[in-house]
């Protein structure tokens, strides 16, 4: 009986194991948003201040120079 495998499936180009092109996909235990604290800064000139919990540092205005702030 001559039993013929697809050319991908195993074997030299992969197949199911590590490195065939699946991606890792993402750790349910973590969480890619920053957390809570943290500091709202102005890329222009360098001022900070503490992030407030619930507003975005990106609709703050620099209290110095006028640049919209972000987060650090």
């Amino acid at each position: 009986m001559n039993i013929r495998l697809h050319c991908c499936s195993f074997g030299r180009y992969g197949g199911g194991g590590r490195g065939s092109g699946r991606g890792q996909g993402k750790n349910p235990n973590t969480n890619s948003r920053p957390g809570p604290g943290g500091y709202c800064v102005c890329p222009k000139c360098g001022h900070r201040e503490k992030h407030v919990v619930g507003e975005r540092c990106l609709d703050k205005a620099c209290p110095s120079c006028g640049t919209m702030m972000v987060r650090e």
